[in-house]
Order: C-alpha cells, then structure tokens, then sequence
C-alpha cells in the first residue's frame, strides 16, 4: 500500500498518533510521561504548533494539533527523534522506539474537531478494564493521561497548550463552555460512537466533501494520486535551494564550493541538509543531488 500524502498548509489541524515498535511500551513510568510532555512543550515552541488534546497509552500517544506555519512533518520527526533519544537514555537501549514513521489525519475543524478531541480524551476509557464505566469516568477525570482535566478545571492547565479553540465550539472557555463540554465527552461513554478518524482511513483526511474539495482546489490536485504531485511541496517552498544554500554561505563564512565539496563532514554541512528540507520542502535524494 502505497504512503498517504503529507498535506501540509498554514493553520491545518491533525491528529497524529504513534506506536511502539513491536507493540513495546512507551512509557515505562510516571517519569517517562513526564519526560515526554517536556520534550513535547520544547517542540511545539520551536516550530510554532499549537496543542490542542492529547492521551498517553502505555503503547502509543494521540496528538491534536494545528500547525500555523503548515510544518507538521518537521515537528513530528523533531519531536519522534528528541523523545526517543530521551526514552533510550533513560533506560539504556538502542534503536528505534516507535513502529515506523507517525501517522497523522487532517482535519475539518468546523466539522470533526470536536469529535476527534473526544475521541483522544476517551481513549484510557477503551482499555480492557474490570472496572465499570462510572468508575473509568471517575478516573478519567482525575487522570493526568489525558488533557481532558485541564478543559474542565482551570487549575490543572498545562500552559503549552490551548484549550480556548476547542471549547470555542462550546460557546467559549466559562463554566458555562466547560460544563457542556463535560457533557459532551460523557456521552461518548454512554453512546456507541462511531471513531470519526475512520472517516479518514485511504484518503488521510476527516471532512466533509465539501472540505475535502475546497482542499483539493488550493492544492491543485485535479483528481490523480496525491503522491506523483510533486507540485504540492512546491507551493509552499520559502526559498530555491540555490539561494537558500548562498545565503547560508554567508552567514556561516564559508565558501560555496567548500560546503558542497564531495566527501566533506561538517556541522555546516549537516546545518545545510536540514535547512533544504525544512525551507526548501527537498527530499533526500534531491538534496543529495
């Protein structure tokens, strides 16, 4: 099965999620959760991404997130890579940590933000559990796995992420917006609700149609695979390589012909290969060329 598209434009909403490589722990300890949010909060402040939910499983994490500078796959590899060094640090191993690269659904806000939010918040509420559901809700609420206490009580915020977006469709961040929302995440308890990401399964993207084609339009996609699109990276380069790898030339003092010499091992030059893809939206065989 071929990789879905990455769309990526300014002021997008995803949810992204992650699993451990051979279903393995992600989490090993209150410390490790800890540790993730951190090197999370220093991620999302590095490329400007906003958080909007979040729940930590013993296996894998959900993500909703909007992007404004349409960056998700540099803050994903940015933070996958931080967490993982940390995890491996931590606890003495090698290797990789998550089973394959992040996968992530665009979203409709308007349409499905509300939906996913509950969806992620509910997630500790799915695990097998000889408890009732009165008592998964019960400590649903006092949980840290999830952001939901945060939504409900003011004092238990985190302050790297947003809550006033989400509860906007509530009527807004009062007692009044909270308390709907309270009611509105437990009646996913009690209904049988259909997962709103299953919407987005083959195309990677939860909308309505009417989403889906105002997207397709600003993208240019004129109903062939995403994937032979190569245009879409396109619109949204900040520079061409060439001026971007003159320019880093400069501020670093270092000649043109030096930096790109064949075989050269540089801090520079590694500087450089990241820039071409963060700025230059270039894949690795084209930076190499």
């Amino acid at each position: 099965m071929s990789r879905l598209l990455r769309i990526q434009y300014a002021d997008a909403y995803y949810h992204v999620t992650c699993r451990g490589n051979d279903r393995q722990a992600i989490f090993r300890s209150e410390v490790d959760r800890e540790i993730f949010l951190e090197q999370l909060r220093q991620s999302l402040e590095v490329f400007n991404v906003t958080l909007l939910s979040y729940a930590l499983m013993p296996n894998h994490f959900h993500l909703l997130v909007t992007t404004p500078e349409g960056n998700l796959s540099e803050f994903m590899q940015h933070f996958n890579l931080s967490y993982t060094a940390a995890f491996n640090r931590k606890h003495r191993r090698r290797g990789h940590l998550y089973k394959g690269r992040y996968k992530a659904f665009l979203i409709d806000a308007d349409n499905y933000l509300l939906e996913v939010s509950r969806h992620i918040h509910l997630n500790p509420v799915r695990m097998k559990s000889e408890a009732n559901l009165n008592e998964r809700w019960s400590d649903l609420l006092k949980s840290e796995l999830t952001s939901l206490p945060g939504y409900l009580h003011q004092k238990r915020r985190k302050s790297f992420w947003d809550y006033g977006f989400v509860l906007g469709y509530m009527g807004g961040d009062t007692n009044q917006g909270r308390s709907r929302y309270k009611t509105f995440v437990e009646q996913g308890i009690k209904r049988d609700l259909d997962n709103p990401l299953k919407l987005g399964i083959g195309s990677g993207i939860v909308g309505s149609e009417e989403f889906i084609t105002e997207l397709k339009q600003m993208l240019g996609i004129q109903g062939e695979p995403a994937r032979e699109q190569p245009e879409t990276r396109q619109l949204h380069r900040a520079f061409t390589a060439d001026e971007l790898i003159d320019r880093f030339s400069k501020v670093v003092a270092v000649e043109k012909e030096a930096l790109l010499a064949r075989g050269r091992q540089s801090i520079e030059k590694a500087m450089l290969m990241e820039l071409l893809y963060r700025y230059c939206r270039l894949m690795q065989p084209e930076i190499g060329k």
